[in-house]
């Protein structure tokens, strides 16, 4: 074994031997990729019948129990992470190797998803200028970001942030990838403390995680500011050795990208530099803010002012607004000078002072064989045994059917079986195949299934492929099952453009362009309610995914003969507003909703008043009965006039008395005749002539 962990690990002597199907189910396929200690394989599920990805530890390292309680970790840590941004991992599991001299060994496995695609690191060097366009970059670092912060949420933290371990698929999304030294929140400081050790790459490292501090989320926001930095100027914050590079991440400021490359925008400037600050209280507090920045770039709207107090002080214009900001930087882009890409970036010589002057675990203790350098290289570029074993394989059949060519031609006389031609019927359907190759003599077993992108039931493989064979000899068939299914991710509260995209990115081509309009009051109008099928539902690539998106609108519900609070509450449930108006009535008990200004069932926009008219208590008027009492009646008997003598009787009656009084006593007069009076009920009769 090399000494040097970055160079191609030679095949062990009992590679050979090493089992063609693991765990009896996943049957190992060609090498697709070398890591620090591990190696990946193609694969395919014989079960399911999909192909995925099988990473197997090293045999040199499985020794080892640092290397192997990692592996395993990778495996515990990523195998409880479902998210579209992450690797996903099948299953694990361990197959017993015997070394050469016949002990078993234990080595483990990974069963992952197979990604399609190309790490930033291949990108990177694939690339003209060593950059990625700004835009593509933020796109980029923006998904890194999500799946960090579904993995912050869950308490885990990757600690290893780097371009190897970042995969771009062909339709553009992004995997992240090793979460071999992740760790929960809640063991970081132990390991960390127990070890004296810093796990990461150099380049990358934070400032606590090189003192072998504490590490938590913040820490991989400062590895993504050393990402982003890489992809937007083709180089990392600080260049050297890995013992500088400490130094470097402890001590002194990073320029800004657009020191490198001139026409970056200044709000990405200002984003990545406040990524990069070395206390992690001055530096992105979370994913999700990280993520919003990057965003706003790329919509070219105003980012954080926390990131832009950072560009501020990066430019010596500390407390300055972001005007100030723009005039610095307008004024100092003529004398910034692109530095060359080889050498360290020493910054300000007076810097020095800045350096820790106590103990870093990170150089404490280390020797070659321990210290773990994880430098990228591309896999394609290095030479591999095999190769060379596979020649010489190949080599020898070719021999080996020369020989017997010779020996029928040649040999004694015999027998010769009939040869048959074997025609090719791949692309034809198993049954088109089975009739033809049967007509010909050979026998046709069962066929076996497996997915690809060819039609279900079609011929995508033949054993043998052609040539001749004997008649009656066995030609295997392979047909498709059809294209490997993909999980539906969950785009609710996307926008129904955006949800789209991400759909096509995932390699969806069968997504309806008419939206199914949907009521829902939780999700803003426009924005996708769900799929059909629904998210995290494996289908097809082409299967016909319906968006359903919010209309806006909810329907209103019956309200009338409710009581009043009942429907306040089932206006809130709906979305809708309201105003209560009384109405007395004795009708009805008070409280009851006599009617509604919209009907029920109508669809009305969401925050739409509807007016209730309630029943209030109708208005008592009371009335008070006063009794009269009459007063007694008279029982005394009304006295009459006694009767004068009729004039006739006494008609020189000396005198009478009138109605005034007596008449005078000059002589007779004519007094008014009169006679009793008569007393009625209620009164006294009025005079009547006698």
């Amino acid at each position: 074994m090399t000494d040097d962990p970055t160079q191609a690990t030679p095949p062990p002597q009992d590679r050979g031997q090493e089992p063609r199907v693991l765990g009896g189910r996943y049957e190992v396929g060609e090498l697709v990729g070398r890591g620090g200690m591990a190696d990946v394989h193609a694969g395919h599920d014989l079960r399911l019948g999909r192909k995925v990805a099988i990473k197997i530890l090293r045999t040199d390292l499985a020794r080892d129990s640092s290397f192997l309680a990692r592996f395993r970790r990778e495996a515990q840590s990523a195998a409880g992470l479902n998210h579209p941004s992450i690797v996903g991992v099948f299953d694990s599991g361990e197959q017993i190797v015997h070394e050469a001299g016949g002990a078993p060994l234990h080595v483990p496995y990974i069963v992952m998803e197979f990604v399609e695609g190309k790490t930033l690191r291949e990108l990177l060097n694939e690339s003209r200028t060593k950059t990625l366009l700004a835009d593509e970059a933020a796109r980029i670092t923006a998904a890194v970001l999500a799946a960090l912060e579904y993995a912050h949420d869950r308490a885990l933290v990757h600690r290893d942030i780097k371009p190897a371990n970042v995969m771009v698929t062909p339709q553009g999304a992004v995997k992240v990838m090793d979460f071999g030294i992740a760790r929960a929140l809640a063991d970081t400081a132990a390991t960390m403390t127990q070890t004296q050790a810093v796990m990461g790459t150099a380049r990358y490292l934070s400032p606590e995680q090189a003192q072998g501090l504490d590490v938590d989320g913040r820490s991989d926001l400062y590895s993504v500011g050393c990402l982003l930095y890489e992809l937007l100027a083709g180089r990392t914050p600080f260049q050297g050795d890995p013992v500088s590079l400490v130094y470097q991440h402890l001590g002194e400021t990073p320029k800004a990208p657009s020191t490198h490359l001139s026409h970056l925008p200044q709000a990405l400037d200002a984003i990545t530099l406040h990524a990069l600050e070395k206390n992690p209280d001055e530096r992105y507090q979370s994913a999700a803010d990280f993520r919003a920045d990057l965003n706003a770039a790329r919509a070219d709207e105003p980012v954080s002012a926390a990131a832009e107090s950072s560009y501020a002080r990066a430019l010596g214009i500390a407390g300055a607004g972001a005007a100030a900001v723009a005039r610095a930087r307008a004024a100092t882009a003529p004398t910034q000078a692109v530095p060359a890409a080889s050498g360290p970036d020493r910054g300000d010589p007076h810097e020095e002072d800045l350096r820790p002057t106590g103990p870093v675990p990170f150089l404490e203790g280390r020797d070659e064989e321990r210290w773990e350098r994880t430098d990228e290289m591309p896999v394609r570029e290095r030479r591999h045994r095999g190769a060379a074993l596979l020649l010489g394989a190949l080599a020898l059949l070719a021999v080996a059917g020369v020989a017997w060519v010779l020996f029928q031609v040649l040999g004694p006389g015999q027998d010769q079986p009939t040869m048959v031609t074997v025609p090719s019927t791949v692309g034809r359907t198993e049954a088109q195949a089975r009739t033809e190759l049967t007509g010909l003599g050979f026998v046709v077993p069962d066929a076996t299934s497996r997915n690809s992108d060819a039609a279900v039931g079609d011929v995508i493989e033949q054993d043998p492929p052609g040539g001749s064979a004997e008649e009656g000899s066995t030609v295997r068939l392979v047909v498709s099952a059809g294209p490997e299914a993909i999980t539906i991710p969950d785009v609710r509260d996307m926008e129904e453009q955006a949800a789209r995209d991400l759909l096509e990115r995932q390699g969806f081509t069968q997504v309806v362009a008419k939206a199914k309009k949907v009521d829902d009051k939780d999700v803003e109008k426009g924005h996708v309610v769900g799929t059909d099928p629904a998210a995290g539902e494996e289908v097809a690539p082409d299967a016909r995914i319906v968006l359903e998106v919010a209309s806006g609108r909810v329907k209103v519900p019956a309200l009338v003969g409710e009581d009043q609070n009942s429907a306040v509450v089932l206006l809130s449930d709906a979305g809708l507003t309201w105003d209560i108006q009384e109405e007395r009535t004795a009708e009805v008990v008070a409280g009851t909703v006599l009617s509604q200004s919209v009907e029920a069932g109508d669809r009305v926009p969401l925050g739409t008043e509807i007016v209730l008219v309630v029943a209030a208590e109708p208005v008592v008027f009371v009335t008070e009965t006063t009794t009269v009492n009459p007063p007694p009646a008279d029982t005394s008997t009304t006295t009459s006039t006694e009767p004068s003598e009729s004039p006739s009787e006494s008609p020189s009656s000396p005198s009478s008395t009138g109605p005034t009084g007596p008449t005078g006593p000059t002589g007779p007069t004519d007094p008014a005749p009169t006679g009793p009076t008569e007393t009625g009920p209620t009164g006294t009769d009025p005079p009547t002539d006698g």
